[in-house]
């Protein structure tokens, strides 16, 4: 139903811009003496208006043909009805269609074939075909590429939104996965503490039991509490068991910061540090600590190989501050780039702790990682600890969407331009190379006789006539004579130019005048 009606409304909106439009060719066709101008401009406005949904390239053509009918069919005139048509459909046209390259060759082919109509047709000439061009550029090139920027404005903001909810996806999985690995390794280390407690009080309670001086009960209870505690050991590693079973395998913890920082030394890094003893802090704290220590030692070796390191671990009796930062690589970066899940899974250990991390690049061109641990504090929102690489990549693809719409726009804007400096260009090399063209010397006019055939007086004079001609100042014309207009050694950018006119009854030169706009 809701198709049905939309495709109703296409109809009424196609309907109501064929009547505007038509409405347009009626009124200024009708300043046109000649009658086939309203027939042309009706037909060409109901093909086009028809055909711009279903087929807009032919929609564009039938358009743009229109500019060299009128520039050349009725005198190099440039019709209000045209401009409209062109600017609508080539707007809706840039709406629908996908390739380029069509549009191009489509204004290219148009803006060609008026070369030869040009020769062919001296009376509109060059002077036409330049206002076809311009009326091209600007009334249809120009509304197409706006047309085409506003699609691909909503194209690539669709595409943008469907990859950022994509990223969003796929880094909200990432962290998932991040968060469950830590939280198994955090598992482990509670396997490895609790289960050592447990182990030793079930230890002794086995030990209580077998003492001497204890009476049945006591030796009962010690029992009942040597069982529990294998009990509770036994749960505990099924419990740790499950949350291994999904979870990436885990490094075990040897030793401490100390022993951490010897081996990467022996590995070959280059570490300074300064470690105070965490022997105060709390042990998840301690974990914590030490995780954070080893990630960022394991990534300088992995992405900046040859990097000195500089470790910081200081405690106090309410937190621990932590700062690994290494120096620029001396070979630059390894190639590649991060899954960036070792810095998940930290941003989760801290927040287990109630603490904050922060990674990026410092200032010298390294990269720092810095964590601040509380020794009694809640955990953090879950929400907070993958917000940066969330929105990042999100906030990436969007800027690439956002500059391909803006390159679009500037092609609007630019081509255009780029369009009708060509067209000024090319026009004032055609008028220069006309109006030099068509120039007769005073000394040659006065080798004119009155009475001469054209045939005689034709080698005297240019191979083209003058186009432009003064607008006042023109003497009457003999009946029935037919007359060419030549220029004279007068600059062009002299607006009251002279010029030369040689009237003929049948071959016979009848009169010749030489006239200027600045004669009284």
């Amino acid at each position: 139903m809701k198709e049905v009606t939309r495709r109703r409304w296409r109809v009424v909106l196609d309907v109501l811009l064929w009547v505007f439009l038509s409405g347009v060719v009626a009124i200024d066709a009708t300043n046109n003496p000649n009658p086939w101008e309203l027939i042309f401009g009706l037909a060409a406005t109901t093909v086009s208006v028809a055909a711009w949904r279903r087929l807009p390239t032919v929609s564009l053509i039938v358009t743009m043909a229109t500019a060299v009918v009128v520039a050349f069919g009725w005198g190099g005139r440039v019709a209000v009805w045209e401009v409209f048509l062109m600017v609508t459909v080539g707007y809706l046209a840039g709406l629908r269609m996908t390739q380029v390259r069509v549009a191009v060759l489509t204004c290219s082919a148009i803006a060609l074939a008026g070369l030869p109509v040009a020769f062919v047709l001296p009376s509109a000439g060059f002077g036409a075909w330049g206002a076809m061009l311009g009326v091209l550029a600007f009334a249809g090139v120009a509304p197409w590429l706006l047309g085409r920027h506003v699609r691909l404005r909503r194209e690539l903001a669709r595409a943008g939104w469907r990859r950022a909810e994509e990223m969003e996806s796929r880094q909200q999985l990432v962290a998932d996965q991040a968060r469950l690995r830590e939280r198994a390794r955090i598992a482990s280390d509670m396997h490895d503490s609790l289960g050592h407690e447990l182990s030793l009080i079930a230890v002794r309670a086995a030990a209580l039991e077998v003492a001497g001086g204890l009476d049945d009960t006591q030796r009962a209870a010690a029992g009942d509490l040597r069982a529990n505690a294998a009990t509770a050991t036994e749960r505990l590693r099924e419990i740790i068991g499950v949350l291994r079973e999904d979870a990436a395998p885990i490094e075990p913890v040897q030793g401490g910061l100390g022993e951490l920082l010897e081996r990467a030394r022996a590995s070959g890094l280059l570490i300074e540090s300064q470690v105070d003893s965490l022997e105060a802090a709390p042990p998840m704290v301690a974990r914590a600590a030490y995780r954070v220590v080893q990630e960022a030692v394991t990534n300088v070796a992995k992405h900046a190989p040859g990097a000195a390191v500089t470790v910081r671990v200081l405690s106090s009796p309410a937190s621990t501050e932590i700062r690994v930062v290494n120096a620029r690589p001396p070979a630059g970066p390894l190639p590649g780039a991060s899954g960036r899940r070792g810095l998940i899974g930290l941003r989760e250990r801290v927040r287990l702790v109630g603490g904050a991390l922060r990674a990026g690049p410092d200032a010298g061109g390294g990269f720092e990682v810095v964590a601040t641990l509380p020794h009694d504090a809640a955990p953090g929102p879950a929400s907070e600890v993958d917000a940066d690489v969330e929105q990042s990549e999100s906030a990436r693809e969007w800027e690439l969407a956002r500059r391909d719409v803006r390159r679009s726009l500037v092609q609007a804007i630019v081509i255009p331009l780029a369009l009708f400096g060509v067209v000024i260009g090319g026009s004032g090399v055609a008028f220069l190379v006309q109006w030099y063209g068509s120039e007769v010397s005073m000394g040659v006019y006065q080798q004119i006789r009155l009475g001469a055939t054209r045939e005689s007086i034709a080698p005297l004079l240019p191979s083209q006539q003058r186009l432009l001609k003064p607008q006042y100042g023109e003497p009457p014309k003999p009946a029935g004579s037919t007359c060419e207009y030549y220029g004279t050694s007068r600059s062009w950018w002299n607006v009251r130019y002279a010029a030369i006119r040689l009237c003929f009854e049948g071959d016979r030169l009848v009169t010749k005048d030489l006239y200027s706009e600045d004669e009284p």
